[in-house]
């Protein structure tokens, strides 16, 4: 048997994910040295890579303001909070584009629940679809995401929903 190319992706399994995506996960998870990492898929490597990450003082809406008008991306954010107990919490938060479904041929956002997805709806077909199938496999990369939360746009994924979630 041939097992030249074993750890490429494929369809059914998505892209792969950089072994540097994977530590830059965790440097954010343990060191906390990352307030949010964000990831997008390489088509050539075929692989999900880092394309951005935000240093720990940077806020929610120095996050929001990092991710693409048009276009998916894969993120994690290290959301800190204080309880009603007065405790100091950190919650990890999963962004991933989703699959969706078509209405009357309109592509439309498929609703899950405890997910954050970033899936503009003037994003590529094609994006949508490859960020879908993957979605998967860099979930299972990351170890220690507490929530997921869906967003199609800004106002879905507002700091008070992250809140909510977070409590």
């Amino acid at each position: 048997m041939n097992f030249r190319g074993a750890s490429r992706a494929n369809a059914s399994s998505g892209m792969g994910v950089a072994d540097h995506s994977k530590n830059t996960f965790m440097e954010l998870q343990r060191k906390k040295v990352h307030r949010y990492v964000i990831f997008k898929i390489d088509e050539k490597k075929k692989e999900v890579v880092v394309e951005k990450t935000g240093e720990p003082a940077e806020s929610y809406e120095d996050f929001t303001a990092s991710l693409p008008d048009n276009d998916c991306r894969y993120a994690v954010y290290d959301f800190d909070f204080v309880t009603s107990e007065n405790c100091q919490k950190s919650k990890i938060f999963f962004i991933a584009c989703l699959p969706f479904r078509v209405e009357h041929g309109i592509p439309m956002s498929i609703q899950y629940d405890d997910e954050l997805i970033w899936s503009p709806s003037t994003s590529r077909i094609r994006a949508r679809m490859l960020y879908a199938t993957s979605k998967e496999r860099i979930r299972r990369e990351l170890d220690g995401i507490h929530y997921e939360v869906q967003a199609t746009d800004p106002t879905e994924m507002d700091l008070e929903v992250i809140r909510d979630r977070a409590n």
